[in-house]
């Protein structure tokens, strides 16, 4: 057995065993060997029992971890493309570790509220993808019944369906009042699938403060946690009432993991997620007129940030995925610094597995926890139960990840259409390596070999 150099580029384009000591299974982490054959994983055994073998790949203490599964992905194709493209963001994703991503049905141009939307947003796709890429469906308008497809859309194969209480911020994606959300739901319960609901209040950012100018105070003041609180509350009895299955995405109000934990202690199909931004980042560290660092629900002060990861430590959040929404220089305002006028959105999906472990690791959490968060429990979130996972059956979507190796965020080598992020100049924890892809190399230039998913 041969240790690649530190470099890698000498790891295998498709590896038929890796061995390493540190390998992230459902058992937890330690040394193993990882059989891949016809793009799956087809056995895992102790390290011993290959080393005469041909064929094995031996990582040393470099970690082997399912690749990642982001369901919270916008790729913004076709229709604003000048954001961000399948053939970017795919590649990197996989730069990153993440062998799978979910696309949200905005704000692609059209909105993925229509088979025919779908079809158009799986033909801009086709060929062009890293990783492996499927699609949520979009519950929109002030009358859905005239306005989504809901059963065709889940007959086609989408994962589930994405609403929003208050304004999305683009006018193609009208968001639904709660009443409107409660016929949609019980539609989506009919079929047993997946609704997913950015969940902020209007009326409480009805009478929330104006966003003033330069002032991240202002744009924090404008998006309170009470409109966080309100609406996961509301999203709680409409899931009591109709027995639905319901996902609060994208949770930054730690306040709200009440209502999260008293659904779940009263037996509710009601989950929900959280991002690597506001496990990173304290408000008190962002400056003003710093719009790379605007997103919603905004990024809160530091006693939330820890009650996040108790949380999370506690099993409260189903993953932690990156909500990844790149803009134009021009769109993110980053002349003028203005919050008001900025786009919202945090373009991470290269960065988010790195950036939950450098603040894992300080915690105390080990790479089996990082794997639950970011492979395991999304996967899982969606019904991909052979992805996110190294056990026998499952896809060989691995990435080997330098754990303990740190590096500097440069956005120049960031795989992205747009080099932006609040990440640059930060040191991270947790080097990628190598991704593959049902036991293929994905990362680099190499040419896309990503398949488009169906539910």
């Amino acid at each position: 057995m041969t240790i690649p150099p530190a470099g890698l580029p000498g790891l295998p384009e498709r590896p038929e065993i890796l061995c390493s000591s540190r390998v992230v299974t459902p058992d937890g982490v330690g040394p193993a060997a990882v059989h891949i054959a016809g793009g799956r994983i087809t056995a895992v055994t102790r390290p011993e029992a290959v080393q005469a073998r041909p064929g094995v790949t031996d990582l040393g203490d470099l970690a082997l971890l399912p690749g990642a599964v982001d369901t919270h992905v916008h790729v913004n194709e076709p229709g604003r493309t000048e954001w961000e493209g399948f053939a970017s963001a795919t590649r990197a994703a996989a730069a990153g570790g993440v062998t799978t991503i979910v696309d949200m049905p905005l704000n692609a141009i059209p909105p993925t509220t229509s088979v025919a939307a779908l079809a158009v947003k799986r033909a801009a796709a086709a060929g062009r993808i890293a990783v492996d890429v499927g699609f949520w469906g979009g519950i929109v308008g002030a009358d859905v019944r005239d306005r989504t497809e809901i059963a065709a859309l889940h007959d086609a194969g989408v994962f589930g369906f994405k609403a929003f209480l208050a304004p999305s911020g683009v006018a193609e994606f009208p968001h639904v009042p709660m009443e409107v959300l409660a016929v949609a739901v019980a539609r989506a319960a009919r079929l047993d699938a997946l609704t997913v609901v950015h969940a902020e209040s209007p009326s409480v950012l009805a009478v929330a403060p104006p966003v003033a100018g330069r002032a991240f105070a202002s744009w924090l003041a404008s998006r309170p946690p009470a409109a966080e609180t309100e609406a996961v509350a509301g999203l709680a009895a409409l899931s009591a009432a109709s027995g639905a299955r319901l996902h609060v995405l994208h949770l930054s109000a730690a306040a709200a993991l009440d209502d999260v934990l008293a659904a779940r202690d009263a037996g509710l199909a009601l989950t929900a997620e959280t991002c690597p931004h506001y496990l990173a980042f304290t408000a008190e560290e962002i400056p003003d007129g710093a719009t790379l660092y605007k997103c919603a629900p905004p990024i809160r002060g530091e006693r939330n940030r820890e009650a996040l990861w108790q949380g999370l430590a506690a099993g409260l959040f189903a993953g932690v995925v990156t909500d990844h929404s790149p803009a134009t220089p021009q769109r993110r305002a980053i002349t003028s610094g203005d919050f008001a006028q900025a786009w919202g959105g945090i373009a991470s999906v290269q960065l988010g597995l790195a950036a939950v472990w450098t603040q894992a690791r300080r915690r105390g959490h080990d790479l089996a926890d990082l794997a639950r968060w970011m492979c395991t429990g999304p996967a899982d979130l969606v019904g991909l139960g052979h992805k996110g996972r190294i056990v026998p059956g499952a896809d060989a979507d691995l990435v080997v990840i330098d754990p303990d190796r740190s590096f500097v965020v440069d956005p120049a080598k960031l795989a992205h259409r747009h080099p932006l992020t609040p990440y640059a100049g930060r040191t991270l924890h947790g080097v990628v390596r190598a991704t593959y892809l049902r036991g293929e190399r994905a990362d680099g230039d190499r040419p896309p070999r990503g398949r488009l998913l169906s539910r």
